[in-house]
Parts: structure tokens; sequence; C-alpha cells
């Protein structure tokens, strides 16, 4: 079936005049790494069912694929006119900011204890973190005439407000970072070799965002029995000719303004608290649909990395990061890995987790780190290096190498990647 024919296909299913099907067959799905090594039989499995939904066009893993809920994490699926709001992931945004500091990493290691502090007190950590009362934050984001628009998101304005800065737990942290650039380039004038000093955060649409996520999931599932036949829950999706698939649209874009804010506070209001001042800012999210090539285009945990965009691919609480510019490959739909990917489930890796070896890395790295759980520590997650060589010049080319020097989390999950 061309994509304009199924195209016509999803419209008059909408209107009840048809059926679609599962497929038996999945469309073309694109490995950045080898089975057996770099991905399993369950992410190979959560793909190729997305990929035989009727509405799928084209798919890819990242290298730092793993299994998710539905469409794996590092999985990227382009659909005909329909947006899934699992596929884009229950963090909705999930994001990454960096800003580079005018100061000398020498100096940031003197007064490293100082800037922690400093970190430390502006954003908030852990399971339902916030800022209520007097302590709550403003940005330009909640005066958006959305939130009153529409009554699932009115109802969670307050949440919204309260959560306004902050970081959540799981996987979301703040590191300082000292980087070392490997390839020179306009936006980034500075000679091979020399170093710098930044700050790094990951987070999303915190508790809004997730119980938007799940909201926007059942009426997803409610419109997909009415259309289709044998799709596996967890794979649906909305159709954007219809009304809950262009509401769902905008909910998603304005999580992403709510996500994008999160993080300007928090770099904001360091920059405010410590003294310092920004020599430079990126950004990019990676839960997030994205309209491209005639295709809605989702990246659950993958960033955007068409042709000379910049992006954010961070290791572990323990291992490097990197700063990139896209390369444009089509085979991945213009995409890369969004970190190194977990080795495990969260509880395999708090039960093979060595408190020893994290100990003795952490101290041999120089690593000032705080509220790191079993779950979150180098030892959770697959080798960044290995992941990075497996996109080095297909999908990116690493402009920078950052370390983290200090390391800030959050301790048990909340919103989910």
């Amino acid at each position: 079936m061309s994509q304009r024919d199924n195209q016509r296909t999803t419209n008059t299913a909408i209107s009840g005049a048809a059926t679609m099907r599962f497929r038996d067959e999945s469309v073309p799905i694109a490995l950045f790494g080898e089975m057996g090594k770099d991905f399993g039989a369950a992410e190979i499995a959560q793909m190729e069912k997305a990929a035989r939904l009727p509405v799928a066009v084209k798919a890819a893993i990242m290298p730092d694929g793993h299994p998710g809920y539905a469409l794996p994490i590092g999985g990227v699926i382009g659909l005909d006119n329909a947006v899934s709001p699992s596929f884009v992931g229950y963090d909705i945004a999930c994001r990454m900011m960096l800003t580079i500091l005018d100061i000398p990493p020498e100096e940031f290691m003197v007064n490293r204890e100082k800037f922690t502090h400093d970190m430390r007190a502006v954003t908030s950590f852990g399971v339902g973190s916030d800022f209520k009362g007097k302590s709550r934050r403003d940005h330009a984001v909640m005066e958006d005439p959305l939130w009153d628009q529409i009554g699932v998101v009115r109802n969670l304005k307050g949440l919204a407000w309260n959560q306004l800065g902050s970081s959540g737990g799981g996987n979301h942290f703040m590191d300082a970072v000292i980087g070392e650039v490997l390839t020179q380039v306009d936006w980034l004038p500075r000679p091979v070799g020399s170093r710098f000093v930044g700050i790094l955060t990951h987070s999303g649409s915190r508790g809004t965002g997730n119980k938007l996520a799940q909201h926007y999931q059942k009426l997803a599932t409610h419109e997909t029995q009415q259309i289709a036949q044998g799709i596996p829950n967890g794979y649906e999706w909305l159709s954007l000719s219809g009304a809950g698939g262009q509401e769902y649209w905008q909910v998603m874009q304005l999580m992403g303004r709510y996500a994008q804010a999160n993080h300007t506070l928090i770099h904001d209001i360091f920059l405010r608290r410590s003294g310092l001042k920004s020599a430079g800012r990126w950004e990019n999210h990676h839960n997030f649909a994205f309209e491209e090539n005639g295709m809605i285009v989702h990246r659950k945990g993958a960033t955007p990395a068409m042709r000379g965009r910049i992006g954010l691919i961070p290791g572990s609480s323990g291992t490097a990061s990197y700063l990139v510019e896209g390369l444009g490959n089509t085979d991945s739909l213009d995409s890369s890995s969004h970190g190194a990917g977990r080795l495990h489930s969260r509880t395999e890796c708090r039960r093979l987790y060595d408190e020893s070896a994290f100990t003795t890395h952490m101290r041999d790295w120089d690593i000032l780190g705080v509220g790191i759980q079993p779950d979150e520590t180098f030892q959770a997650y697959k080798d960044i290096e290995h992941v990075m060589s497996l996109q080095e010049g297909r999908l990116v080319r690493s402009i920078a190498r950052m370390k983290p020097v200090v390391v800030l989390m959050g301790g048990r999950a909340d919103d989910g990647d």
C-alpha cells in the first residue's frame, strides 16, 4: 500500500467505513548495531511490532537501544498522518541542555564545593519534587493560553506550576562537566584540544507530562480499537485528521515548551547565583514527535541529527557525554542515540550493583556525586565510547567530549524516560 493510499485508508477508517489490520510483515527497520551484541531479542521484537502497524512507514533503532514500554528506548519510527502517545513516551519532551560557562576548568575545580552548593540550590530532585508556595517559580510558558483551553491540561496547571524548574528523579540529572574540543566548528570557535566548563541537565515535563501521556494513550487505545484489529496494547495511535490527534499534538508542543522552561530556569538561576556567565547554550528534545519528510517521526530516547543539527548525547553518572553535530543519515530518519542506553532493567541493575567498584570508579575519575542510586551508576549502562563508535561518521560527528566532575541526581524513578 502506498503512503497516499494508506493515508486515504486511515481517514476512511476514522469514519468507520473500513477496518485496518496489523501487518504480517514490518516496514524496513535500520539497526545501528549488531544483534546479540548491541541489541537483544526484546527490543527487536518491540520494534518489529511497531513497524507492523498499518500506519508505519519506516523505522530504526539507535545504538543505545534497549526495551521500553511498547517502542524501545532508542527507537525511531515514522508514522503516516498519525501520532502515538506511547511512542513519544511518558515523559513528554524529555530533553538535554548544555550551558558553557565563562570560567577556566582549573578555577572551577578549586571552587567545586561552592559551585556544587549553588547547583543543589537551583533545582529540586526526587519523586514529586516541586517549588510550592513562596518558592514557586515563574516563566512565560505558564501564560500560554492552551493551559486554560483544554480541560485535562487546565486541571494540571497547578501541578505544572509547582514543579516548574525542578528536575525530578530517576535518570534525570544536573552535571558540571569539563569538556575538550575534538573538532573545531564555527558555532564553537575554540581550538581543538582546548577545554571548557559546562552545566549539563537532563529532565522533561515532570508529573504533568506523565499524566497527560497517560490520558492521551487511553484516548489512542479507544480510537484505535474503533478503526483497527489485532493491534497490541501500547501500540495504538491517534490520527492527525481527527480532533483527538490534533489536541494531543498541541499538548505535546506545550509540554515541549514547558520542559524547555524547566531547563532554562535551572540554568539561568544557577548563572545568577554563581555569578558566572554563559558562553554558549545548546539543547534538544529526545522524547518527541516531529513532522518531517511527509511522516510523523517519533524519537523515543533518540536525538534529532539532521545535517548540521547540534545535539547532546550523555553517557552515565560516571562516564563522558558528547556534544555532536548531525550528519543527516536518512536510514536513521535523521536521528542518533540519546545516551549510552541501559544494560539491564532497574531491578537487575540493583541486584548486580557493586558498591566497591562504583566508589573506586568515582574516586579515580574525581567525580563528586550526590543522589546516585544503584540503578543509575556507570555499571547500569552500556559503554558510551562503544555506542559513540557505532554512530561516529555515520549519524554524527563528535565536537566535544565532556567528563563529569559534579553529578546531582534524584534517586528513585518517578516520571519515566
